[in-house]
């Protein structure tokens, strides 16, 4: 098989091959733009119905089934198990009932089998803005945005192990290799911009979660709607600067000329789905050169907006960064920006699993979470983005009311109920929905499990969880699997 070479290793070796053009196409990603744009087009024009696309394309263009409320998701994953009787889920009676063993709740489920006695929050609630929404005091600056909260007190997880759990919440399935949600609302919505990839994914500047990459996989949809990784430290993509540079004439010829290859090729290939996918990616990684250093330069800032984000906190600065540039990319046209709070679970824990102390624990966390997410809700306020953009903030569970094992400070990992919250257009804002029980053990009220969540976010962007489908299998698959209902309660 030949070898490709340099322009710079000596003599033409023989023939031009496909991968020599490839490689001399240039030193980075630019040279991997190929001429799909007028193809691109045309499929359009025949896309057909959500659910019917031939799985070997790239969904191009917008289908929607009603008038969508929102246009762009910004999607908080905090990893670990936030506790929601020390967040969002005000208990009084836990408090009086502190030092208490659990009881009247029939067999006490715990995931590492060490049931204690119920604990007070260690955190005080107040209510707050005008809809005196009860949060604690571990999170003031996001107390701060309650009337722009709904929060959702009755979730209900279907696993209490994080990585199963995880995948529950980022995909609608336990197993690993689903799509996740960023992926559906790339294949079914595409992207604003052509330039940008449609899901983006900031990790914790911290540490990665826990199987890296796997959190934003495609699945079996088509390549192009995997979530695009941004490093939060040095250059936002590796090699997406060219090693060497290339003039525009030269760079401008072998674009032309791989175009020109790769179509052949394809046509010769039947147009099989892969090689389809993959050109994509490498038209898109090409534009991005120009679009992608332009979007993640923070330093063009006003000062007030570095404050409002925290950039220069030493502890809440670079996921406030991380905040600052989800904006940056939703204004751009980005569909769907996932936020990574908190990495893998290993000790010492970058993240919100408060086994041992969950005072401190959340402490630390909240410490880089709270101003940076609501100087992003008070930003997308102020520029009028909030009403068109739908931020979620999620957990794979909650923690045990009671601690974990007798004369601890820590609460176990708990799936019967645990809060989540959303912001932006087409809800309620500044409401609960739901309620658990007495000690927030279980679910007393309008319980709300995670494909329900998932099935409310795609109707707020205009989409029927029950026609975003792809074939696969043998099975028309979807994000919510055979279930999910809308919750029309927190719908304005």
């Amino acid at each position: 098989m030949h070898t490709p070479q340099s322009p710079c290793s000596g003599p033409d070796p023989g023939p031009l091959t496909r991968r020599d053009a490839l490689f001399r196409a240039g030193g980075g990603l630019g040279g991997l733009a190929l001429a799909w744009l007028s193809a691109r087009e045309a499929e359009a024009a025949g896309a057909g119905a959500v659910g019917t696309r031939p799985a070997a394309t790239d969904n191009v263009g917008s289908v929607r089934h009603h008038a969508p409320r929102v246009t762009r998701v910004i999607q908080i994953f905090a990893a670990g198990g936030v506790s929601h009787v020390d967040t969002f889920d005000y208990k009084p009676e836990l408090a009086r009932l502190n030092g208490q063993p659990l009881s009247g709740k029939g067999k006490v489920d715990t995931f590492f089998a060490q049931p204690g006695n119920l604990m007070a929050s260690p955190f005080t609630f107040r209510q707050h803005g005008k809809s005196g929404l009860w949060i604690s005091d571990l999170l003031p600056a996001l107390s701060g945005c309650a009337d722009l909260l709904t929060v959702v007190r009755s979730m209900v997880a279907a696993n209490n192990n994080h990585t199963p759990a995880s995948f529950m919440m980022n995909t609608g399935f336990a197993l690993n290799g689903f799509p996740c949600m960023g992926s559906w609302v790339s294949y079914g919505l595409g992207s604003e911009n052509e330039n940008l990839p449609a899901f983006v994914v900031l990790p914790d500047p911290r540490q990665l979660p826990a199987g890296g990459s796997i959190n934003w996989t495609a699945g079996f949809l088509p390549a192009a709607h995997q979530g695009v990784a941004f490093r939060t430290r040095g250059e936002p993509i590796q090699d997406l600067t060219p090693a060497n540079p290339t003039s525009p004439a030269l760079e401008s010829a072998s674009r032309g000329l791989l175009g020109e290859m790769n179509r052949g090729y394809a046509e010769a290939s039947g147009g099989e789905g892969a090689l389809t996918a993959r050109i994509r990616s490498y038209e898109l990684a090409a534009r991005m050169q120009l679009s992608v250093p332009d979007a993640v330069r923070v330093e063009e800032e006003s000062a007030a907006t570095r404050r409002l984000y925290s950039l220069d906190d030493p502890q809440a600065g670079a996921f406030g960064k991380n905040c600052l540039l989800a904006r940056r990319l939703v204004e751009r046209g980005v569909r769907f920006v996932q936020l990574y709070h908190g990495g893998a679970f290993a000790a010492p824990r970058i993240n919100w699993d408060g086994h041992e102390d969950v005072k401190q624990n959340h402490e630390t966390q909240a410490a880089s979470l709270d101003r940076p997410v609501a100087g992003l809700l008070r930003d997308l306020q102020q520029r009028g983005l909030l009403d068109e953009t739908l931020v979620l903030w999620t957990t794979e569970f909650g923690r045990t009311p009671f601690t974990q094992g007798l004369g601890s400070r820590g609460r176990d990992h708990h799936q019967h109920v645990f809060s989540c919250w959303m912001a932006g257009g087409g809800l309620k804002a500044g409401l609960a929905y739901g309620e658990s029980d007495e000690v927030g053990y279980k679910a007393a009220r309008d319980p709300v499990a995670i494909p329900d969540l998932h099935a409310t976010a795609l109707h707020l962007m205009g989409v029927d969880h029950q026609r975003l489908t792809y074939y696969h299998n043998g099975i028309q698959r979807r994000l919510t699997n055979v279930e999910g209902e809308v919750i029309h309660g927190i719908l304005a």
